[in-house]
């Protein structure tokens, strides 16, 4: 610290002493930025790893809470129960009439054995009953289909040998019906049951298959299949509007016992939101990397308006092909000030104006493309517009290296394709439908680790799209790929592969 005493007298002595400590305090500015940004990316660290995962609760994580809570309750009335020989005083929940009317009812007759009356001793006749129905289950039960053909021959030139061909099979030769191979699949890539998990749940059940078994299932599977994947495919092709995503397989590598990252693709459309014909779907791609050439080489063709996050392949994309345009995901903005919400003010505020826009998306939620952009264009572009000049304000006083200012520079970039959801009515705010599509993939990936080769990567992708399009239409995925694998089995022709699709078996 200095004093009085230690400045110096010499005019150019203090001109060179306010400059140095000028340039001092220009360095401490920078190191305290660079500080703050360091701790920011230490509490976005801990966040990840003990902090809630989402900007909000949880459903699910909330029901498993009340879960544990309605278990412990019904527990401890239970046990008073017992201890007062007393009825519950809060009216059990019942389940009748809610039984699906499909399932199998198997009747039982709880009679009394004596139908004299116990007063007079003369005969009972029935004058009512009560009924009550409970839901049963019978474990996976495996049943052995037995094929005969049997040979005919002629007694007069006793040459001729009449017999019926052999049924088309997924697996000629193999043990498996197509909904046996169904089953496997839906547990595998619906259910996220890894191979090895459902080799010993058939154990169980005294039937040895080895997981290298299911896995040849699954690859003959797959290929009769892909053919349904790339129509899909093909058909988001030429949709006008599209989402995409990416997300990591992991892909173990031959002979170096380690696994490389490989990557799966997501394309999606989904009109629902402003009340458009075509049905929702997806496919995802497995490719080996992340290159800026694979969305180029899935989306040949494609033009119209592709809604995705901040990953730079997209802009490139955009950039070498001018019949794409992006619209980028407000929801990766909301993020990235997420994150500094609690200790950021400006972060704050602009969580609350994105907030607002929200909110008008609640409203105008399947209303049709012209009304939205109608009411966007009223409601939504005063708060755009006004976010705008705020960002811009923000970023000329916060330090370029600091979180926030990273933030602000993620945003203010991208503004064109931020706001081309206020002129175009299909356009959503964000790309949520590709990221949920992405979820069962994650799903898939915490339980499995990671696939076997660059081969197993494509099956998954294969057969995750078709499974996922089943869940979009509503249809149940263990019917649909049985009939499905019967119909390729028994040589459907390519040129009808749209009367398998799920979306042709809806209504």
């Amino acid at each position: 610290m200095l004093l009085e005493a230690d400045l110096p007298d010499d005019v150019d002595a203090l001109r060179a002493l306010v400059l140095e400590q000028a340039h001092e305090l220009d360095l401490l500015k920078v190191f305290r930025a660079e500080n703050e940004r360091l701790q920011a990316i230490i509490d976005a660290l801990m966040r990840h790893r003990f902090g809630r995962k989402s900007e909000q609760l949880d459903a699910d994580q909330f029901e498993l809470a009340l879960e544990e809570v309605e278990a412990a309750l019904s527990q401890a009335e239970l046990a008073m129960n017992k201890a007062s020989k007393a009825s519950c005083e809060r009216p059990r929940k019942t389940n009748r009439g809610s039984l699906p009317a499909h399932l199998d009812r198997i009747e039982q007759v709880v009679d009394v054995e004596d139908k004299a009356c116990p007063c007079c001793g003369g005969a009972l006749h029935q004058i009512g009953e009560d009924v009550a129905e409970r839901l049963d289950v019978v474990p996976t039960t495996f049943r052995v289909l037995v094929t005969r053909r049997p040979r005919y021959g002629c007694r007069s030139c006793e040459n001729a040998v009449v017999q019926a061909p052999v049924p088309a099979r997924i697996v000629e030769g193999g043990i498996p019906t197509e909904a046996l191979i169904a089953q496997v699949l839906v547990s595998k890539y619906a259910d996220h049951l890894p191979l090895y998990r459902q080799a010993q749940i058939y154990a169980r059940q005294g039937i040895q298959l080895d997981r290298s078994t299911l896995a040849d299932w699954v690859g003959r599977a797959a290929w009769y299949l892909r053919p349904l994947r790339d129509h899909i495919l093909e058909r988001l092709r030429r949709s006008e509007r599209l989402f995409a995503d990416e997300t990591t397989a992991p892909v173990l590598e031959p002979g170096r016992k380690r696994t490389k990252t490989g990557q799966i693709w997501a394309y999606a459309c989904d009109d629902r939101p402003w009340g458009g014909s075509d049905p929702p779907m997806v496919a995802y791609v497995y490719a080996a990397d992340r290159k800026t050439e694979r969305p180029e080489a899935h989306l040949h063709g494609f033009a119209g308006i592709l809604q995705v996050d901040g990953y730079g392949a997209y802009a490139a994309l955009a950039r070498r092909h001018q019949q794409i345009r992006l619209a980028f995901c407000w929801a990766h903005v909301r993020r990235k000030f997420y994150e500094l919400a609690e200790s950021s003010p400006v972060a704050a505020d602009v969580l609350r104006r994105i907030a607002s826009l929200y909110a008008i998306e609640d409203e105008i939620r399947g209303l049709p493309a012209d009304e939205r952009r109608d009411v966007r264009d009223q409601r939504s572009r005063p708060i755009i517009d006004d976010l705008y000049r705020f960002l811009e304000a923000r970023g000329r006083q916060v330090s370029a290296k600091s979180r926030l200012g990273e933030a602000i520079r993620y945003t203010l970039p991208r503004w064109d394709g931020l706001i081309r959801f206020l002129d175009d009515g299909r356009i959503d705010l964000d790309n949520n439908a590709v990221e949920r599509a992405i979820r069962p993939l994650a799903l898939n990936r915490k339980n499995a680790l990671f696939a076997g080769s660059d081969e197993g990567g494509d099956n998954w992708a294969v057969i995750a799209t078709l499974i996922e399009n089943c869940k979009l239409t509503g249809i149940n995925p263990h019917t649909w790929l049985t009939a499905t694998l019967t119909s390729l089995a028994n040589g459907h022709p390519a040129s009808q592969i749209d009367q398998l699709l799920p979306h042709a078996h809806v209504g």
